[in-house]
């Protein structure tokens, strides 16, 4: 896989993606204390959310599952309805993006994502609500991704439709979820399950740093600065932590061996060139290559961090298409 463009010098941005750039800095900002703790006051003002839908809107009908609501874990399903209800359909497992720290699975943003992928793969998809930092710190986020495979797998029946199938399970996410998404690939690789199989990973610009300063990251600050990393870093890592943790440099110092992992899924790692986590995202996907596991590249070179939550921009519209590929040809039971 490769990008779709020649790299420019400078970024054109639309008047839209740019307001609403400037409009979450700044809501994100001001929401964010100097002791790493967050105005959840202040920035719910912000996030608008989605409600579910049982009756079918552009072809996607939603509902909530609860998890565990003892500690407000729950996931929303999206289901195409303008495919047959007896027709075979993936599962894929969504973790939103937002430092660990910002949106929900009912984020308005997050919510049109998910029916554009329910719609335009099509699948079953399972958007995860995971606890958030500073309130829950590491290891909660991924504990909860992995609790919510273990639901599924448990209680396949009461959370999805007939025509989901597990054994053709993908998991996707995209800055913080798709660290997250790495993570509980992990676990689930190490894990048995009765009907859940974990065939695939798409990690879309995931949230990846170290104690090192790289080069587009002092280069570039659109949508994140260093100032912005290093604080949801640090409201996410238990106290004394550095960055050079293994949930954060999954390929550095104290990276995690997975060449023994038979079964770590196939994955896709995109990245932007004008991203200043790319140079993070790329070595993990070398260390993906050298741990032996098969992994691929898509190289979007004039994107920002996030690109695709902007429909306006065409690239998103042409990533969902390379995701669709992605999910089709190493689906065994893909028809195309």
């Amino acid at each position: 896989m490769e990008g779709v463009s020649n790299r420019q010098t400078s970024l054109s941005l639309p008047l839209k993606t740019r307001i609403a750039i400037s409009l979450f800095s700044t809501v994100t900002n001001a929401s964010q204390r100097r002791d790493h703790t967050v105005n959840r006051t202040f920035y719910k003002f912000f996030n608008v959310k989605a409600p579910p839908n049982h009756k079918p809107i552009n072809g996607v009908r939603t509902s909530d599952v609860t998890v565990d609501a003892s500690r407000n874990l729950w996931c929303r399903i999206f289901v195409p309805t303008q495919v047959s209800s007896t027709e075979s359909l993936p599962v894929i497992v969504f973790f939103h993006g937002g430092g660990f720290v910002f949106f929900n699975a009912d984020s308005k943003p997050y919510d049109a994502i998910c029916r554009r992928f329910a719609r335009k793969i099509p699948a079953i998809v399972v958007s995860v609500d995971y606890r958030l930092a500073p309130e829950h710190r590491f290891p909660a986020q991924y504990d909860d991704g992995f609790d919510v495979l273990k639901f599924l797998d448990e209680k396949i029946s009461q959370a999805l439709p007939e025509n989901a199938d597990l054994s053709c399970c993908f998991l996707a996410g995209d800055s913080a979820g798709g660290n997250l998404a790495h993570h509980v690939a992990k676990r689930a690789s190490e894990s048995e399950f009765e009907k859940l199989k974990v065939i695939g990973l798409v990690a879309i610009q995931p949230f990846f740093g170290g104690e090192e300063r790289t080069e587009p990251e002092k280069r570039l600050s659109i949508m994140l600065s260093i100032e912005r990393t290093d604080w949801a870093w640090k409201a996410f890592l238990p106290p004394g932590e550095d960055r050079d943790h293994e949930a954060i440099n999954v390929s550095g110092p104290r990276a995690v061996d997975i060449s023994g992992l038979e079964r770590f899924p196939v994955t896709m790692v995109v990245v932007g060139g004008f991203d200043p986590l790319q140079e993070w995202q790329r070595r993990y996907y070398n260390w993906l290559k050298n741990s032996g596991k098969e992994a691929y590249l898509v190289d979007y070179p004039n994107m920002i961090h996030a690109f695709y939550t902007f429909p306006e921009i065409p690239e998103s519209e042409q990533l969902i298409s390379q995701i669709k590929d992605f999910v089709h040809n190493h689906n065994p039971k893909s028809s195309l």
